[in-house]
C-alpha cells in the first residue's frame, strides 16, 4: 500500500508540475516579449566563466568573488547618461539584501522567503514562489534576511529564514524538494545564499551570536541528499578542542552565514566563519577558539580541511571573518602568486597565498582602531589591553566592524581592490550569563558612544603597491550596508550612505553619477546585458532598480 501510495503521489506531483509549467508557457505565449524561463540552463562551464558578461550566474558573478563585470558599454565617458529603466516591488521585505542572478534575460531574486523570476529587461513578473515568514526565530534570522539564489541547470536554490534548503524549477517556480538542514529550536537560522560547486549545493547558517555550533554542509543538487558536513567548532579530542571544555563546543559559534569562493584549478573552497560564542566573554573559551574568525580552505569533494587562517584569535569584539575571500592571480612582492585578499571586520586587509594559507601581508585601513597595535610576521594581531568590561570600554572598530558582509570587488585593469569601510567605535560591556535556547548569547552587549556616529568610506587598495590608493568619504551617519561592483568600463558602482546608487572612476575615485533611491541600501550591485544592452541593478529598501543608457535594445517591441 505504501509503494502504491508513493507511486500515486509521484504521478500527482508530475501532473501538478505540468499544469504549472503550462501556465508559465501560456503566460509567455500571451506576452511574447517575456523571456522563456525554460531557456535557463546553467551548466558547470557557465559557473566557471570569468569574468561574467551578459549573464550574472551567481551571487558574486563568478567563483572568484571579484564582482568584476566584463561589460564595458557603460563607461566613464557615458555613465552620466544612465537612467532608471524599471522598478520592481516585491512583498514582505522592507530591507532587501538580495543580489539578482540573471540567465538569458531571466532575473531571479529573493525577498524574505519568497522567490521571483522576472523579465530582466522590463521587470515584469514571470513567476513567484511564496512561502510564509517563519515565527519563533531570534536575532538575524528573525529579520528574515535573504541574499539571493543559486542556479544550476534548470533549478533554482534558496535558503529560508528557518534554515531550509529549497530546490525550485526555474521554468515555473514549482517546489521540487525541501531539506531542513538545521534546527531552529537550537537557535539556528539562515540569512545567506547557496553556492553551487561540482553538483553540490553548499549552505551555512546564522546564529553565531546565539550559541550554536557552526557548520558548512554540502547537498546533492539533484536529490537534496547530504554529501558532507564540516563542523567549524572541533569536538572532544579533535585539533583545537582545548578551547571548548566540556560540552561548550556545542555552543561555540563560528557560523558560515555568507557564501564563499572557489578555485577550480586548486579544487579548493574558501569559506569564512563568524565570531565565537559567547560574545565579549572569553573566560569560558580559553585559547584561540578555532575555527572561529577564520577563512577555511576545504576540499569540496569531501569537506576535509586543507588549511585555515585565523584573523582574530580569541575574539572579544564580534569581528566575524565572513567577508568575501577574493581570489586574485597577481604579482605580489615581485612574485607571481595565487592570492586570497580579504578586507576584514577587525580593521586590517589581509593578503594570503591561497595554495597553502601562508600569510603574506596586512594593511591597516581603519583609522579608528585600538584593540590591536598591528599584525606580526606570522599574521597574528599584536594586542593592546583594550577589552570589554562591566563598566563599558570604548573599542574601535565597533560592533559593526570596520567593514562587513557587503561585497568588495577587484578590477584587473586598475589592480585595485574596492570596499566600503566604516569608521566607528562602541562601548562594549561584559556580564556573563548561561546559554539558553531561544535567547541570544551576547555577554552582554554594546552601546553607541554618546554623541558620536560612524562614517562610511569607499576605499581603493592598490594590490601591487600594498597601500590604500584613494578614499572617497560618504555623507551620512554610517547606516548603509551596501557593497561594490567594478566593470571593464572603468567604473566602480556602490550604494552610498545617502541612499544613492553611485558610480565613480575606478582609477581615481572621482564621482561621475548617482541616482537617489530614497531608501537605505543593504545590498550590492550587479550587471548584465540583453541583446547587447548593458544594465546595472541593485536592491534598495523594498525595491529593486534597474538602470541602462538611453536607447532601445534590438529585441524591444517597436
Amino acid at each position: 500500500m505504501v509503494h502504491r501510495f508513493m507511486a500515486h503521489k509521484r504521478q500527482l506531483v508530475a501532473i501538478v508540475a505540468a499544469v504549472v509549467c503550462f501556465g508559465v508557457w501560456a503566460k509567455a505565449w500571451q506576452n511574447p516579449d517575456l523571456p522563456v524561463a525554460s531557456l535557463v540552463d546553467v551548466k558547470p562551464s557557465d559557473l566557471l566563466k570569468q569574468p561574467p558578461g551578459a549573464n550574472w550566474p551567481s551571487y558574486n558573478g563568478d567563483y572568484t568573488g571579484r564582482r568584476y563585470s566584463g561589460l564595458a558599454q557603460i563607461n566613464v565617458h557615458n555613465v552620466r547618461d544612465l537612467s532608471a529603466q524599471w522598478v520592481f516591488h516585491p512583498r514582505n521585505s522592507p530591507g532587501m539584501e538580495t543580489t539578482p542572478v540573471v540567465i538569458n534575460g531571466v532575473m531571479f531574486i529573493t525577498s524574505g522567503n519568497d522567490a521571483y523570476a522576472l523579465d530582466a529587461r522590463t521587470g515584469r513578473e514571470i513567476w513567484h514562489y511564496s512561502r510564509p515568514l517563519s515565527e519563533g526565530l531570534i536575532d538575524d534570522a528573525s529579520a528574515h534576511h535573504n541574499r539571493g539564489v543559486a542556479v544550476w541547470h534548470s533549478r533554482v536554490y534558496m535558503e529560508t529564514d528557518n534554515a531550509h534548503l529549497l530546490c525550485l524549477d526555474a521554468q515555473s517556480g514549482y517546489l521540487i524538494w525541501d531539506v531542513a538542514y538545521a534546527d531552529i529550536h537550537k537557535n539556528y537560522g539562515a540569512t545567506s545564499v547557496p553556492l553551487i560547486v561540482k553538483g553540490e549545493v553548499l549552505v551555512g547558517t546564522s546564529g553565531g551570536d546565539d550559541g550554536v555550533r557552526g557548520f558548512l554542509a554540502a547537498f546533492d543538487a539533484r536529490t537534496g541528499a547530504l554529501r558532507w558536513r564540516f563542523w567549524t567548532i572541533p569536538g572532544p579530542g579533535e585539533f583545537g578542542s582545548s578551547s571548548w571544555p566540556g560540552k561548550s563546543y556545542w555552543h561555540g559559534g563560528g557560523t558560515t552565514w555568507m557564501p564563499g569562493t572557489y578555485d577550480p584549478k586548486l579544487n579548493t573552497l574558501y569559506w569564512g566563519t563568524s565570531n565565537p560564542s559567547p560574545d565579549f566573554n572569553g573566560s569560558v573559551r580559553p585559547g584561540d577558539d578555532l575555527y572561529t574568525d577564520c577563512v577555511l580552505a576545504l576540499n569540496p569533494d569531501t569537506g576535509k580541511l586543507k588549511w585555515y587562517f585565523q584573523f582574530t584569535p580569541h575574539d572579544l569584539y564580534d569581528y566575524d571573518a565572513t567577508e568575501t575571500p577574493v581570489l586574485i592571480n597577481a604579482i605580489y612582492n615581485g612574485k607571481p602568486r595565487k592570492l586570497l585578499v580579504e578586507a576584514n571586520r577587525n580593521g586590517f586587509l589581509y593578503v594570503l597565498d591561497r595554495t597553502d594559507g601562508k600569510f603574506l601581508g596586512a594593511t591597516r585601513f581603519a583609522k579608528k582602531l585600538n584593540w590591536a597595535e598591528g599584525i606580526d610576521r606570522s599574521g597574528r594581531p599584536i594586542l593592546t589591553k583594550v577589552k570589554p568590561s562591566p563598566a563599558g570600554t570604548k573599542i574601535c572598530p565597533g560592533f559593526s566592524g570596520a567593514t562587513n558582509w557587503y561585497s568588495p570587488s577587484f578590477n584587473p585593469a586598475t589592480r585595485a581592490f574596492y570596499f566600503i569601510a566604516l569608521e566607528d567605535c562602541d562601548l562594549y560591556y561584559v556580564k556573563p550569563k548561561a546559554y539558553a535556547p531561544g535567547r541570544t548569547d551576547y555577554d552582554t552587549g554594546t552601546q553607541r558612544v554618546p554623541g558620536k556616529h560612524g562614517q562610511k568610506i569607499l576605499l581603493a587598495y592598490r594590490l601591487n603597491a600594498t597601500r590604500i590608493e584613494w578614499r572617497y568619504p560618504q555623507v551620512g551617519s554610517g547606516t548603509s550596508w551596501a557593497g561594490t561592483m567594478t566593470t571593464a568600463g572603468g567604473l566602480v558602482f556602490f550604494g552610498d550612505d545617502s541612499g544613492s546608487l553611485e558610480a565613480v572612476d575606478a582609477g581615481t575615485g572621482a564621482p561621475l553619477w548617482h541616482f537617489n533611491t530614497g531608501q537605505q541600501i543593504h545590498s550590492s550591485p550587479m550587471s548584465f546585458a540583453i541583446n547587447g544592452r548593458q544594465y546595472v541593478a541593485i536592491a534598495a529598501g523594498s525595491d529593486l532598480f534597474a538602470f541602462a543608457l538611453p536607447g532601445q535594445d534590438a529585441g524591444a517591441p517597436k
